[in-house]
């Protein structure tokens, strides 16, 4: 970067005070675009006479030399002092913002932590206890779809919760909260929900019966393949014990895996001869396959799973659910790595499907621990995403501190608005 005068700094010129140390100035961020004349003002007042300055990401050209040296006839205010002032005031209210968002991104990792042991025990409990394993399933069902009944809008997390390994447990609540979050979006009734999600929590039930040798195998053979399919009738066996349990919630189970076009199984059923929840719970399945395989090499970035999903396999699914999908999760779905326009790299933790493009970014920057890294509410800068990065080709230190498990697995609540 080259240096410039401050006083030829305009709103428009990229700076960089990595130099001065992200604690001692009153900026959100080391290295950003001017949007106003009031952050000048604060660079003149901490006593600058020069910054670094960046004309690749600069929008404008930074004043030529006479107009910046030419001050007019008359002596004018100088409103440096309120305007340095009046940032530093601004920074802690934006880091109390921060804190409280961090803290809630560690809370939502211990309500997930919770439920994917409690969907653990529910799956366990499956068919010696059926009755009472089922009424836990509801519960836990009830508790998310509680939280979205009468919110104004949902908001998606990512849970960087500590366990790298994944499982059947795991799967479930991702699947669960994934068609949940389609069936918010689609406006289904609040009965239809709940039958949503406990359906998705217990679709795979039937795979406590087949060996883990089968359940990982990339290819199968024909017998094999018979055996991995049987597990949707073990799973209907396992909770034909469940006698409360309802049609669409069993229908899930026996239903996850028939396709649109009729290729799938077990009765190869076509189109909308397949239950309605069910279409919800194979898209939602299948995407967390695609972040999630049991084979992390061939794990796929969101952005990639949606887009297979939409260009690959769109005939495997209900074509009006699968639009919804891709538009709910949007562009930037979290677990993305992005290149934003700064020249940073961060991570999507959070998204709203009502300002899909400006999501919760989590910052790398080498210089501050992880644990305390960088939370960026776009929303609320003069920031945007320019790209989606792939993992593979960021260094391996960037990747390490933004997701160090590489497993995606999400949270979803009701919000205010």
């Amino acid at each position: 970067m080259h240096k410039i005068p401050i006083d030829r700094l305009q709103p428009g010129v990229f700076i960089s005070l990595t130099a001065v140390g992200w604690m001692r100035h009153p900026f959100m961020l080391n290295e950003f675009r001017l949007s106003s004349e009031r952050q000048i003002r604060a660079l003149r007042e901490m006593g600058l006479t020069e910054v670094p300055w960046d004309p690749a990401r600069s929008e404008v050209e930074p004043l030529p030399e006479a107009l910046a040296h030419d001050d007019g006839d008359e002596a004018e205010i100088d409103f440096g002092s309120a305007a340095l002032a009046g940032m530093l005031d601004e920074k802690r209210h934006r880091l109390e913002r921060l804190r409280r968002q961090r803290d809630g991104l560690a809370r939502r990792e211990r309500q997930y932590e919770q439920d994917a042991a409690a969907a653990g025990d529910i799956l366990k409990g499956f068919p010696a206890n059926a009755p009472e394993a089922h009424a836990r399933g509801r519960q836990l069902a009830g508790r998310v779809v509680d939280s979205l009944i009468g919110a104004e809008s949902m908001a998606i997390h990512l849970v960087n919760q500590k366990a790298r390994e994944g499982g059947l447990a795991f799967h479930a609540l991702n699947v669960m909260v994934l068609a949940l979050l389609l069936g918010r979006a689609l406006q289904l009734p609040e009965a239809d929900l709940r039958q949503l999600g406990v359906g998705a929590l217990l679709h795979d039930v039937g795979k406590a019966e087949i060996p883990p040798r089968i359940l990982r195998a990339l290819t199968r053979s024909p017998p094999e393949e018979e055996f991995y399919r049987a597990h949707i009738g073990y799973g209907i066996q396992a909770v034909a014990g469940a006698r409360g349990m309802a049609v669409g919630e069993r229908n899930v189970i026996a239903c996850h895996h028939e396709r649109w076009d009729g290729s799938g199984f077990p009765n190869r059923l076509a189109g909308e001869k397949i239950p309605r929840l069910a279409r919800i719970v194979a898209i939602a399945n299948r995407y967390d396959n695609l972040c999630n395989p049991l084979d992390t090499r061939h794990a796929r970035t969101p952005a990639e799973a949606l887009r297979h999903l939409f260009k690959e396999e769109g005939a495997h699914f209900d074509p009006t659910l699968l639009q919804a999908f891709v538009k709910t999760l949007g562009v930037y779905p979290p677990g993305s790595f992005v290149h934003l326009s700064n020249g940073a790299v961060g991570l999507v933790v959070e998204t709203n499907p009502a300002a899909l493009l400006t999501p919760l970014v989590m910052l790398h920057d080498a210089d501050i621990p992880r644990s305390e890294a960088m939370l960026l509410d776009l929303r609320d800068l003069d920031l945007k995403i320019e790209s989606v990065a792939h993992p593979a080709k960021l260094p391996v230190e960037v990747v390490e501190y933004l997701a160090p498990r590489g497993r995606l697995d999400y949270y979803i609540e009701g919000a205010a608005g």
